[in-house]
């Protein structure tokens, strides 16, 4: 037995219909509509809300007989009291049996029909990447910048999963491609430049990357790779990965970070032939730019696992019952 609160809104066209009726609410609004069908209420005892019935039932027909006994006095309950007693009896009542039932609050955030990207985060930890003075406002180095604004573009990916790879004289994969966008975020706050040395092995990061694609069922797999240097380490060539990525059909986007000791021509070429992008970033503000443009790229299904979550809300209809007992109680004494 479900409950569903708000306006069910099946596709997305609806949305928009919907926000249309109430003028221009932006993204915020829509993103709060689409919240709403999400979730929704539900009894996991819903047969226990017959109960209600005869119990107003008997509330009202049956009569007091004048026996002794342990429970509470039935003349509380008497409908010959007043009025507003009467309506809180019967409210108690109905707190008491919704209670019972297990009321709870389903966030069911389903990921089996999103319209995403797999994209693949490569992040150059070379020695380099320490360098100061990339960001004009913040006294950081390149790294520093790099992991900041990767990490609110992670956040910011709602539809997409996610993976990162890190790597400097070797790669590894820093989180595995999940949909779980702030686990991703909090893994690239714990990286820091130089952990894998400090050379520059471009063609690691690729085969890495392809490594943690390997299993996608995207139709857009994408790969962005940044770097402040060139290619003077590892045992995989660049050559060699991009060619991978290709068999996958795997874009990789390239973004140089900084002039100095860069070398574009092979940034340009990976781009090329894997059917991606290159861009170059002198400072902070063109890396932000640049995220921005990777985020028109397009976006196809892709499948994961569902995710459930349940709040119980029973505690909150045992506090409102308590209250008007409590009520009840105190009406009861002032009138003896």
């Amino acid at each position: 037995m479900r409950l569903w609160t708000g306006i069910i809104i099946k596709e997305s066209a609806n949305v928009n219909t919907f926000l249309s009726l109430f003028g221009n609410l932006g993204h915020y609004g829509k993103n709060k509509v689409e919240w709403a069908v999400m979730n929704w209420f539900a009894f996991e005892y819903p047969w226990i809300t017959v109960l209600f019935i005869p119990l107003v039932y008997c509330l009202y027909r049956c009569k007091e007989k004048p026996v002794g006994s342990y429970f509470v006095h039935l003349q509380w309950f008497s409908p010959k009291v007043g009025r507003w007693r009467w309506i809180v009896t019967v409210l108690t009542l109905m707190a008491l049996v919704l209670a019972l039932s297990s009321p709870v609050r389903i966030d069911k955030n389903s990921k089996n029909n999103r319209a995403g990207r797999d994209i693949v985060l490569v992040l150059d930890g070379s020695g380099s990447m320490g360098t100061l003075g990339f960001s004009k406002k913040h006294r950081e180095s390149r790294f520093e910048t790099l992991q900041r604004l990767a990490h609110d573009f992670v956040l910011g990916r709602i539809d997409d999963n996610i993976g990162v790879v890190y790597y400097g004289d070797f790669a590894f994969i820093a989180s595995p491609v999940t949909y779980e966008n702030r686990i991703v975020a909090e893994m690239i706050d714990y990286l820091s430049d130089a952990m894998a040395g400090q050379n520059t092995a471009i063609g690691e990061g690729i085969a890495m990357s392809v490594r943690a694609l390997e299993h996608s069922k995207a139709r857009s797999k994408v790969v962005i790779l940044f770097t402040d240097g060139e290619h003077n380490s590892g045992r995989i060539a660049p050559k060699e990965a991009v060619a991978h990525a290709r068999q996958q059909q795997i874009k990789i986007y390239t973004v140089g970070i900084g002039d100095d000791a860069l070398d574009e021509g092979l940034l340009k070429q990976i781009a090329h032939e894997s059917g991606g992008t290159y861009f170059f970033a002198s400072d902070a503000a063109a890396l932000q730019a640049i995220y921005e443009k990777i985020d028109a790229l397009e976006r196809s299904p892709i499948k994961s696992s569902e995710y459930l979550r349940k709040e119980y809300l029973y505690t909150y209809l045992l506090a409102v019952a308590l209250a008007l007992m409590s009520i009840l109680l105190y009406t009861r004494k002032k009138s003896l």
